[in-house]
């Protein structure tokens, strides 16, 4: 445990009111169900907490989340998660009309969100107003060419999240960021980035947990997304070294959480602790 922040992280965690959880490396890894997870997220709901599973990947629907949270143990529905998808396309939607044409790299995710929220989906590079960029296992080199090309004729480029990898079983593999930085560097751009650390999905997603964010907590795996962005909106910052992020990477950064815990079953100890909640079989 790291209190970098408060000599009492313990009495911060006592007011929390709301929780953003992250999901790759938090909740899971790959399909592996990370230690404490199904125990958090049901004392959070015993306790009536709000919650949101708070995700930088874009490749999945709320519902495809929901479906797969169920399927490994902790049920879920649709309005339990908030996407980088869908603060794409909810940023959009404040600052575009519907029918506006967009370039996308991406897969389910990304392009429902777009498509619900009133926005056409084209493949031809040229008539874009915007090019979005999320994570697709199945882009190829002419998906970068023409995502270049809906850039140099004008598109804004927009990624839904910079995470340069994503957590596997057996390690890692590349993200959202690393395909996004092949197309801002190959236009010579900076892309307008949605997903955290940014402020826009976090503020996006305080509104739907509608809790201010100096009562709301944060948890992640990841120091410069999920704790950089936590903790520039003024959120109680938690990672986890179930994921991205080893003790040593946490120690030498000058990114630094309110609290640092091994995995999930810590966290709830210690959330219960404070709170005076029965105990549990949880090894503290």
């Amino acid at each position: 445990m790291c209190a970098s922040h408060d000599s009492n992280p313990l009495a911060q965690l006592a007011g929390i009111q709301g929780w953003l959880i992250d999901l790759d490396g938090v909740i899971y890894r790959g399909d592996q169900l990370l230690a404490g997870a199904p125990e958090f997220v049901t004392a959070l709901r015993e306790e009536r907490i709000p919650f949101l599973f708070l995700t930088n990947n874009s490749s999945r629907t709320p519902a495809q989340y929901a479906e797969r949270l169920t399927r490994m143990g902790i049920p879920a529905g649709p309005q339990d998660f908030y996407t980088s998808s869908q603060a794409t396309a909810e940023y959009l939607a404040r600052h575009a009309p519907p029918g506006t044409p967009i370039f996308v790299i991406g897969m389910d995710g990304i392009r429902q969100a777009l498509e619900e929220a009133g926005f056409r989906i084209t493949s031809e590079p040229y008539e874009a107003a915007y090019c979005v960029v999320g994570y697709d296992n199945r882009i190829t080199y002419q998906d970068l060419a023409l995502a270049t090309r809906a850039v140099f004729a004008g598109a804004r480029l927009i990624g839904t999240n910079p995470d340069p990898t994503l957590p596997v079983e057996d390690g890692f593999i590349p993200g959202a960021g690393s395909i996004l930085a092949a197309v801002a560097t190959a236009a010579g751009v900076t892309p307008l980035i949605i997903g955290k650390p940014e402020p826009t999905m976090l503020s996006l997603a305080l509104e739907r947990l509608g809790v201010p964010a100096e009562r709301a907590a944060i948890v992640g795996d990841r120091l410069n997304t999920d704790v950089a962005g936590g903790l520039r909106l003024g959120l109680f910052t938690v990672l986890v070294l179930t994921g991205s992020t080893s003790r040593q990477d946490a120690e030498r950064s000058t990114v630094q959480p309110h609290l640092i815990v091994e995995d999930l079953v810590e966290l709830l100890s210690l959330w219960k602790r404070r709170h005076n909640l029965p105990t549990t079989a949880l090894a503290e």
